[in-house]
């Protein structure tokens, strides 16, 4: 063990203990005292965004270099911390109102972050396999949490089901890459295909398009998005909000660390499907937005459409693609989860806030969260100069810059078609009458800061973007 670097380890070791610490501690706090778990787990948190900044710059691997510490994952992970971090706030009075069991709420947002975190950091696909599934049953677990609601059940079914199903695309493409290449460490198998050989085995491809579609379910892209809208819309809404922003960018991180980066020789034969993927995903997610008669649903079908303008950075490659890809997650970040935050402060014993009525005189009865959820939906529809604005840009920038300017063309104006639907809650909020009262700040203070701290970043993303888009690009090419 003395020749072992646990270094590359110590972000996700850390989460994982604080999640074991509050699983304990739950067995020993009466009802009213298990508060304290939401506090223990945001220090937790806390504390793994520190060791990113301290860590930052390292260049370490662990267990043969399966495990990298390099600066694409530690971006990742303060990614993760941050929208764990934003769920938790946004969740402390919501699961006592659902009656939601506190203690193991919380460890299983951490299980999944420390999931996250190794799927960001795995060169090697059983490693990302363990940090997949780590994920995977977690949020499974939490999509149905809401046992009282019979909707959250069948959310998290279907759920597994159609995870179970995906899972078996990626194990078979796993097997058929090891059978090719003899190893499932990334830099090997990189390496093999970068030798010169005669010809690549056909099932080498064929594990590697198997690799694709289970990324593409993971994301959320047509045709692989069926399951997308009736697990969000079940799911508590907090829950919804966190698989919307963070499985997707462990997705994402996953997939430009693996296919984008390391399988790269592939680009040019997943380039045609990939075109049409994205284009179908942006396109879809917009036109059944348009129709949706719930808030919550809407929002699943925009996360569909945004799936699709991040698949654009895919397409334009790693030189122009990849820190618009980092960027734009970190703006869907904070952006969404504000929206599924405000979404969550109209929960009530009545109603469950999620419909467009239930905004009706929002801009009246709660002017700072009516005030916030406007500039969220107008940053999701890209409007300047907001986060959402200077994310598509770069992501439709780069697709111009590697030749692909059709496709900007089609983001353009799919963007413009989601004006549509995201300015519906504006005018629900001021210009309807009814609707629900939602919580006041002394109801949930916490919720609030939530709200505030996306709101905060919606702003500086969009206005002063500088320091974050450096940020992007060095911690893309840091890629080894």
């Amino acid at each position: 063990m003395a020749d072992v670097n646990l270094l590359p380890l110590l972000p996700a070791t850390q989460v994982l203990l604080t999640a074991l610490v509050v699983m304990l501690l739950d067995l020993f706090l009466k009802e009213k005292e298990k508060g304290l778990l939401a506090w223990l787990s945001l220090l937790g948190l806390a504390l793994c965004g520190v060791e990113t900044v301290l860590l930052w710059g390292s260049q370490d691997g662990a267990f043969g270099d399966t495990l990298l510490l390099d600066n694409f994952a530690l971006f990742f992970t303060q990614i993760f911390v941050g929208a764990a971090a934003l769920t938790i706030l946004a969740s402390i009075h919501y699961v006592r109102d659902a009656k939601i069991y506190e203690g193991e709420f919380y460890a299983l947002i951490l299980f999944a972050t420390v999931g996250m975190i190794v799927m960001a950091a795995a060169n090697d696909l059983i490693v990302f396999f363990l940090g997949l599934e780590t994920m995977s049953v977690a949020v499974y677990v939490l999509t149905g949490m809401w046992r009282s609601n019979s909707r959250s059940s069948e959310a998290a079914m279907k759920y597994f089901l159609m995870g179970a199903f995906a899972t078996g695309f990626l194990l078979y493409g796993i097997a058929l890459i090891y059978g090719a290449t003899g190893s499932t460490h990334l830099s090997e198998i990189s390496a093999s295909l970068l030798e010169p050989m005669t010809e690549s085995p056909l099932y080498l491809a064929g594990g590697v398009l198997l690799l694709w579609v289970g990324f593409a379910f993971k994301v959320g892209a047509v045709p692989f998005h069926f399951w997308i809208p009736d697990v969000y819309e079940g799911a508590p809404t907090p829950v919804t909000g966190f698989m919307s922003v963070a499985v997707k960018a462990a997705a994402f991180a996953a997939w430009a660390r693996i296919l984008m980066h390391k399988l790269s020789p592939f680009d040019s034969d997943l380039a045609g499907p990939l075109w049409l993927m994205a284009i179908a995903t942006m396109t879809l997610g917009n036109l059944l937005a348009l129709s949706q008669p719930s808030v919550k649903r809407m929002l699943a079908y925009s996360s569909i459409a945004h799936a699709g303008y991040l698949l654009i950075a895919l397409i334009a490659g790693e030189e122009w693609g990849g820190p618009p890809l980092l960027f734009y997650l970190v703006t869907y970040t904070v952006m969404t989860a504000g929206a599924f935050a405000v979404l969550a402060s109209l929960m009530d014993e009545n109603s469950a806030g999620e419909n467009y009525s239930d905004f009706a005189g929002l801009g009246f009865k709660r002017p700072f969260l009516a005030a916030a959820m406007a500039l969220f939906m107008l940053s999701l529809a890209g409007f300047p100069p907001l986060a959402g604005f200077t994310g598509k840009f770069y992501i439709f920038r780069s697709a111009v810059l590697a030749g692909h300017t059709n496709l900007a063309v089609i983001g353009v104006l799919n963007s413009l078609l989601s004006v549509i639907y995201y300015l519906r809650v504006i005018v629900a909020m001021y210009m309807e009458e009814g609707g629900v009262k939602g919580k006041s700040f002394r109801q949930s203070p916490y919720l609030y800061i939530a709200v505030a701290l996306s709101l905060l970043g919606t702003v500086y993303l969009g206005v002063i973007p500088a320091k974050a888009l450096e940020w992007s690009r060095i911690s893309f090419f840091a890629l080894d």
